[in-house]
C-alpha cells in the first residue's frame, strides 16, 4: 500500500464499545493541509459535524482526524458539544499537535454522552500506537456495524513526481446521503488551493458516496473530509493536472461506495440501478431512489424473485415526469418492459441466473430527454432486521 507522504496513524481501544475492540483513531499529517469536507443535512447534526463545520468555516489548513466508533456524541446538546471540544484538547496534548487543528468525527448509538474517563484513560494508549499503527488498523476502529473494514488508494505520476491518494470509511447501515455520507476520510499529497480542493471532493462525493441506499436513513454524523497536505511537493497547476487529480480521487471514492453497499448490513446483493431518457437529472434521479429504496424491489433482490413489477411500481410513484408507454426495462442486459407491456417469452427463466449474481444492473429508459442519474442500493434481508433490533443490546 502507497501511504501518502506525512502521514501517520494511530489507534487503541477505548471500552467505548467492548473491551480490547479497536474504538479510536487518529490521522495526523506533519505539516497542517488543506483541508475540504462535506457533511449530512440532517437538522440533527451531532456534536462533532457542528464543530467540524465551524472549524473549516475559520480555517482551511488542518492537521488530521480525531475518530471514534461506539458513541455518536449526537443528539447530545451543550454538553456534547463541549465534551467533543475536550477530546480536542486531550488529543492535543497526546500526540503533540494543536487542538484547533484535529477534525473530530464520532459513529454510534445517538442519545449518549461521552464518558470523558474513558477518553482520557485512552490518550496513552493512542500516543503509544502513533506512527506504529497501519491504516488498516485506524479503518477497523471507526467501524460499528460493518463487517470489513474499507481502505482504497490511488497514485498518479506527473512531471513533479507522484501523488498519492488513500481513503477509508465506515457504513453499513443509517445508509442514504444527500450531500454528505457516512464516514469517510481521505489523505492526498498533492499540493493544491483550498478552493480547488473543495470543489473537487463536493463534485467527486455526488457522483459516488452520495449515489448509495441502504435503507433510506440520513445519519445525523454523516461527513466526508479530505487533507491534502502537498508533502509530495508535486502542484495542482494546469487544468490537465486538476483533471487527472479528480479522476483519481473519483476512482478512491468510487471503490469506497460499492464497499459500503457490499457490505450494507445484512446485504447479499448490490444493484446497480442506471436510468436515463427523463427530462432531467433530478427525475432520473427520483426514479433511481424510489427503486433502490423500495423495500419491496430490496426483498425481492434478496430472495433472487424476478419480481420485475415492483421496479415498474416504484418507478411510477417515484414523482418523476414521464410518459408509462415511454418506460422501457432491463435487468442484466435482458429486455423486461416496454410499452406499456412485458416482453413475451419466460421472463422467470431468463432472469433467474441474473437474480442469483451478487452484483445486478438495472436500467431504466424514461424516454428521450437528457436526464440520467445512478445509484448502488442493497438487498434487505432478514439480517438486516436483526442487526438493528439488537443494535443497543
Amino acid at each position: 500500500m502507497k501511504i501518502p507522504v506525512g502521514y501517520s496513524f494511530a489507534a487503541t481501544s477505548a471500552s467505548f464499545k467492548k473491551p480490547g475492540k479497536l474504538d479510536l483513531a487518529a490521522i495526523v499529517s506533519r505539516t497542517p493541509a488543506v483541508a475540504a469536507g462535506v457533511f449530512t443535512t440532517n437538522k440533527f447534526k451531532a456534536a462533532p459535524v457542528l464543530q467540524c463545520k465551524d472549524m473549516l468555516a475559520d480555517r482551511r489548513r488542518m492537521s488530521g482526524f480525531l475518530i471514534n466508533s461506539g458513541q455518536a456524541n449526537a443528539c447530545t446538546g451543550e454538553e456534547g458539544r463541549a465534551n467533543c471540544r475536550e477530546t480536542l484538547n486531550l488529543v492535543a496534548r497526546a500526540l503533540g499537535v494543536p487542538p484547533d487543528e484535529m477534525l473530530p468525527a464520532s459513529t454510534g448509538v445517538i442519545g449518549a454522552q461521552f464518558d470523558m474517563k474513558k477518553w482520557a484513560d485512552a490518550m496513552p494508549a493512542l500516543a503509544q500506537s502513533f506512527g506504529k499503527t497501519d491504516p488498516e488498523d485506524a479503518a477497523r476502529a471507526i467501524m460499528t456495524t460493518d463487517t470489513v473494514h474499507k481502505l482504497a488508494e490511488s497514485s498518479f505520476k506527473l512531471n513533479g513526481g507522484e501523488v498519492r491518494l488513500l481513503g477509508l470509511c465506515k457504513g453499513a447501515g443509517m445508509i442514504s446521503p444527500n450531500m454528505a455520507t457516512m464516514l469517510c476520510f481521505v489523505v492526498c499529497d498533492a499540493d493544491i488551493s483550498a478552493e480547488a480542493w473543495q470543489v473537487m471532493l463536493t463534485d467527486c462525493v455526488n457522483l459516488t458516496i452520495n449515489r448509495v441506499t441502504v435503507d433510506g436513513d440520513m445519519s445525523t454524523n454523516d461527513c466526508v473530509m479530505a487533507l491534502a497536505n502537498g508533502e509530495s511537493e508535486v502542484a495542482i497547476e494546469t487544468e490537465d493536472d486538476y483533471v487527472l487529480l479528480r479522476k483519481h480521487l473519483l476512482s478512491v471514492l468510487e471503490e469506497l461506495a460499492y464497499k459500503i453497499v457490499m457490505d450494507a448490513e445484512g446485504g447479499t446483493k448490490v444493484a446497480f440501478i442506471e436510468v436515463s431518457g427523463a427530462k432531467n437529472d433530478a427525475d432520473a434521479e427520483k426514479v433511481a431512489r424510489a427503486v433502490g429504496n423500495s423495500p419491496l424491489v430490496k426483498t425481492a433482490l434478496f430472495g433472487s424473485d424476478p419480481n420485475w413489477g415492483r421496479i415498474i411500481c416504484a418507478a411510477g410513484y417515484s414523482g418523476a415526469d414521464f410518459k408509462p408507454e415511454d418506460l422501457v426495462l432491463k435487468i442484466g442486459g435482458v429486455l423486461v418492459f416496454r410499452n406499456g407491456a412485458p416482453e413475451p417469452g419466460d421472463m422467470d427463466d431468463l432472469l433467474k441466473p441474473i437474480m442469483k449474481e451478487r452484483d445486478i444492473v438495472i436500467h431504466i429508459n424514461v424516454g428521450d430527454g437528457q436526464g440520467s442519474s445512478m445509484l448502488l442500493a442493497s438487498d434487505l434481508s432478514k439480517d438486516y432486521v436483526s442487526i438493528n433490533a439488537d443494535y443497543r443490546s
